[in-house]
């Protein structure tokens, strides 16, 4: 109710100058006579009570600052579709990888203003699932308040998202916090391949696929957690029945260090190094343990010049062995595009080649 809500302001305002959770002390003393009789001191309590729910005003302001990022996935002929939370006016937005992995273009629609931008990838950490994009011509952006109080299990939370990538005015979910410091298990959809997320906080919101990118927002319309649940093409594990979210404060680490420019074996900054094939492990190993067989090779792409086919196999970079399709996505990651590079495959028929490819410019991982 409106009056309750002014009531824990007037008193977080009066605790503020003494410190949250303590004790206001009165001391009285009187005087009688000659005699000063001794001190009585009432004690009161200025505990504020934490709020058990999250107010609409404050989801609708959250809402003004998210994003609906749709990404074309062009090598896979394919879309997908998450959710972005604007970080400064003019563009910065911050999303899970998930949802801009092996995109070729990102449009993003701001649903404040309705208007849709082209987007750049800043950077992105894989194994943490932040991705940092800009967009292109954005000013005066409506942004999201990003809390500095972590999550605490009962903590009411509400869920904001793109739900189903229907796109539009935001759909959010109401749940509490469950649990903190969860792992799961995630794949995509279109690869197969999957990944584990670790020290998530868990709600029981119902977070649904779209979300991904999206806000966790607690009672006062703070960020507290970036949902991680399903964009169009990522899904979770049969075992996950609960809402997922990174914790905001490890998201904003990774942000920082895209923004820094620091790459490192956990974040990639800037263009991604492209090499031009989409490869499958097939459990069977060749040439010294590298099962990396090449699905399709990408036309006028890097390989497709050096003359790699379908069927062949990836068995080295540089020297060093592919032995599965994770370990040449790592190998590239950690190199540039216009990068040369030894190249050495097996073709279907079991001759062997190498040769020296510039590496091209590419989507995310």
């Amino acid at each position: 109710m409106p009056g309750a809500h002014a009531v824990v302001l007037v008193l977080a305002t009066i605790v503020a100058g003494i410190g949250v959770g303590g004790a206001l002390s009165h001391t009285d003393s009187r005087t009688v006579g000659s005699e000063v009789a001794a001190p009585t001191t009432t004690t009161v309590s200025t505990t504020v009570p934490r709020p058990t729910v999250v107010p609409l005003a404050a989801i609708t302001s959250a809402s003004a600052g998210v994003v609906d990022v749709n990404a074309t996935l062009g090598y896979q002929s394919a879309r997908s579709s998450g959710s972005g939370m604007a970080l400064t006016s003019d563009g910065e937005i911050l999303t899970n990888n998930h949802v801009i992995e092996g995109a070729t273009s990102i449009s993003v629609t701001d649903t404040a203003n309705g208007q849709t931008y082209p987007a750049t990838v800043v950077g992105y950490g894989v194994a943490s699932d932040v991705a940092v994009i800009q967009l292109q011509g954005a000013a005066g952006l409506a942004t999201v308040s990003v809390g500095t109080s972590p999550a605490q299990v009962g903590d009411p939370v509400v869920a904001v998202g793109n739900a189903g990538g229907a796109g539009g005015r935001p759909a959010s979910a109401r749940g509490r916090v469950t649990a903190l410091g969860q792992s799961i298990s995630a794949a995509d959809a279109l690869s197969g391949a999957s990944e584990q997320l670790e020290g998530l906080i868990e709600t029981n919101a119902a977070v649904v696929a779209g979300y991904s990118g999206g806000p966790l927002i607690d009672a006062y319309g703070r960020v507290v957690g970036m949902d991680t649940a399903a964009s169009t093409g990522y899904v979770l594990g049969a075992d996950a029945t609960q809402g997922y979210a990174i914790p905001i404060a490890r998201a904003r680490q990774v942000e920082d260090q895209i923004l820094a420019g620091r790459s490192s074996s956990e974040v990639h900054v800037g263009p991604t190094a492209f090499l031009g094939v989409v490869v499958a492990s097939y459990g069977d190993s060749v040439a010294g343990g590298a099962s990396d067989v090449v699905v399709t090779v990408a036309p006028r792409s890097p390989a497709d010049q050096a003359g790699v086919f379908p069927g062949a196999t990836i068995t080295a970079v540089d020297g060093a062995l592919t032995a599965s399709p994770a370990a040449l996505a790592a190998d590239l990651l950690a190199d540039r595009p216009g990068q040369q590079v030894s190249l050495a495959w097996r073709d279907a028929g079991g001759g062997d080649h190498t040769a020296l490819v510039t590496l091209g410019s590419g989507p995310p991982q």
